[in-house]
């Protein structure tokens, strides 16, 4: 009898040969077999009269073949089948190219179901190449049709034989992992009913009913792993700090702090004095004023006599920090140490570096990550500050570890996503939200124009540029390219040199430069040497230059709000008024009301919220995949909710048995082990 670890080629029908072309797409065994998921729905099930065709629409028909099939050899490599095909409303003359064996499957008087694009016109209907099967077949006609991710070898076709034999292989072997209670209160199907319909759907309310119950499932332990290691961590003890009151930097700094500002301050701090090691994300919008949050970390850290790091994703941003901790710590009265280690500087300058490392205990340390290479050693590390969640994995978590006693975490991150996405993204931290910008920030005058506004664009930038101001022009392309359409920074530059006056210097910046010149570019950008920057996103994280006022962003349209957004926050980061235009390419209705969303508020929260709102519950039947996360099903915009309610299940269950040692949590036991070794593993948490 077989059981979910079943080498596929046991599986009855199978055999050797199609078990190594499934080898190809990671399918191994039973289980990897009908944990297969289709990546989107074809909805074949309705049929339509040949009379009510629509050129250019896809749809399918029952038709008899009326005579026999003809074969024509046009050339070498070109084969065509025709025939003509009837019903009580019409005829439809349909053409295969190349599938001679077709002249003898399909024969006169019987009738087929042809699903395929209608062409030709109202009054003559034709397909060319349609799906064909025998009428009452139902195996890629007349029913909900599963599309699945392919390699050489493997056919649509194939793929769906091959699973629907695993599922009948494994018919009474399927374990549910969802204890009963859980699954009757969220009336969600059995395991089976589920496998059977994300595979094969009776219906469109099938095919929900059995994608709800797989997310959830997916979710539920994906939160019950990460519970888990959230509770391993807090068994882990350092030496808290704490005894210096905060009250003192926060009245000498020159501005109050938002109520967010010292919320996230507080439950830093709060984390470093209980004797546990802070694993913490700072989540604020652009502009919520994050780098003083770390300053004022690392500042109660050397009061303490420890030692803090910030590693920055750029080496110019580095330098800022750099010289803006030392200005800090001047205007606070503090004879703290501020040390700056970039991959850049010469070996003498790094030999000096280490040594203080080694000397001061209580030193600011600013970097990037040579912070993390082998030469450093730390004397007192305590905490650990990043600022970016995405350019910091766990091994780099791991690294800084090794050079300190299991230092403090604290990633700041400016990507402004709801808390429940928040939770699964960011694994197992615990999370603070900056959710108020300070109130001398001036808002970004923003609009949304079409290209027809591209002259006056250049206008108002160069009158920005008198003014003594800076301007980003964001473009999607590095260069022009056959496969996509969109303005590229290469070409683009070379237009506003053209069409900007002579004194303007205009400088590109692209994510094929090598990093020292990505760095020298935008140090001159800084330095306002150059005052007009086309650019690809790469500046989306990047140098601070409070002295820029507009953000250009061409074919706006191509990007992601929250992308945009991050964009726009790249200005108005000083005393001027900064502006955001945004260049809509796309004559679509979607395109328009999504920029208008951006166009209406400088809310990165509330652009999120929006977002997540256009998105909807997803398009039924072209289930989107959630890109950086790995989950085989769930999709964490599509599936917020259903998080949402994974996560009040894992907490209630986790409360009455924190080890899942009761009778009936055996099987979720295993099987949560088995899904945190396989997918925690691959998102590296």
């Amino acid at each position: 009898m077989a059981d979910l670890n079943t080498d596929v080629r046991y599986i009855k029908g199978i055999g050797e040969q199609r078990a190594k072309a499934l080898g190809k797409l990671g399918i191994a065994t039973l289980r990897d077999l009908i944990s297969y998921f289709p990546r989107a729905y074809d909805d074949r099930s309705a049929l339509r009269r040949i009379a009510d065709l629509v050129p250019g629409e896809t749809a399918g028909v029952a038709a008899m073949v009326a005579s026999p099939p003809t074969i024509s050899h046009i050339r070498k490599g070109l084969d065509l089948v025709k025939l003509r095909a009837v019903d009580d409303t019409g005829t439809l003359d349909v053409t295969f190219f190349n599938q001679a064996w077709l002249k003898n499957s399909l024969h006169q008087g019987e009738t087929y179901i042809f699903y395929g694009r209608a062409e030709g016109s109202l009054l003559r209907h034709q397909m060319a190449n349609p799906v064909v099967e025998p009428e009452g077949r139902r195996e890629v006609t007349g029913r909900i049709v599963p599309i699945y991710p392919l390699t050489a070898g493997v056919s649509q076709l194939i793929l769906s034989r091959s699973i629907r034999q695993g599922l009948d292989a494994c018919a009474d072997i399927l374990p549910d992992v969802l204890p009963d209670r859980v699954r009757q209160h969220h009336q969600l199907c059995r395991i089976e009913y589920a496998y059977e319909n994300i595979h094969f759907p009776e219906s469109a309310e099938a095919l929900d009913l059995a994608r709800r119950r797989l997310a959830f499932e997916e979710l539920f332990l994906f939160t019950i792993g990460l519970e888990r290691l959230r509770s391993r961590r807090e068994v882990v003890h350092v030496p808290p700090c704490g005894g210096v009151d905060m009250e003192l930097f926060y009245r000498a700094l020159p501005f109050t702090l938002t109520d967010a500002q010292r919320r996230c301050v507080e439950e830093a701090l709060a984390d470093m004095r209980s004797g546990t090691p802070m694993n913490r994300l700072c989540q604020g919008d652009v502009g919520s004023g994050k780098t003083i949050l770390a300053f004022l970390a690392m500042a109660w850290c050397a009061q303490n006599g420890y030692q803090s790091a910030i590693m920055a994703p750029t080496e110019v941003l580095a330098q800022q920090h750099y010289e803006t901790f030392q200005k800090l710590c001047e205007q606070f009265g503090l004879h703290f140490p501020v040390i700056l280690l970039t991959g850049s500087m010469t070996a003498k300058q790094k030999h000096s570096a280490y040594e203080r490392l080694e000397l001061y205990e209580n030193a600011l340390i600013v970097g990037t990550h040579a912070l993390i290479q082998e030469k450093p050693t730390y004397a007192n590390l305590a905490l650990v500050i990043t600022d970016e969640q995405h350019r910091f994995g766990v091994r780099q978590r791991e690294e800084f570890a090794q050079k300190g006693d299991m230092p403090h975490i604290l990633v700041m991150s400016a990507t402004p996503i709801p808390r429940t996405l928040a939770i699964i993204i960011y694994g197992d931290m615990d999370i603070s939200v900056v959710d108020e910008v300070p109130a001398r920030r001036l808002p970004i005058k923003n609009c949304v124009v079409n290209t027809a506004y591209r002259p006056k664009a250049y206008a108002f930038v160069a009158d920005e540029v008198k003014k003594g101001h800076q301007a980003y022009v964001i473009c999607p392309l590095v260069e022009a390219s056959e496969e996509t359409q969109g303005e590229n920074v290469i070409d683009y530059s070379k237009t506003l040199m053209e069409e900007l006056p002579s004194g303007i210097q205009v400088g590109v910046l692209h994510g094929k430069m090598k990093s020292s010149k990505k760095n020298e570019i935008m140090q001159e950008f800084a330095e306002n040497k150059i005052q007009v920057l086309v650019s690809t996103t790469v500046v989306e994280v990047g140098v601070n230059v409070p002295n820029a006022t507009v953000m250009l962003i061409e074919n706006a349209d191509r990007f992601g709000l929250a992308q945009l957004h991050q964009l726009r926050g790249r200005v108005g980061r000083g005393d001027a008024q900064s502006y955001c235009i945004m260049i809509n390419a796309s004559s679509a209705k979607t395109a328009k009301k999504r920029l208008e969303i951006l166009n209406k508020s400088n809310d990165g929260f509330f652009i999120a919220s929006e977002d997540l709102k256009l998105r909807g519950p997803g398009d039924f039947f072209g289930i989107r995949q959630s890109g950086d996360l790995v989950f085989a099903l769930a999709d964490i915009y599509q599936d917020a909710a259903v998080l949402q309610e994974a996560s009040e299940e894992v907490k209630t269950i986790l409360e009455e048995d924190p080890e899942l040692t009761e009778p009936g949590h055996h099987i979720l036991q295993k099987k949560m082990m088995q899904f945190q070794e396989e997918q925690l593993s691959k998102m590296n948490l």
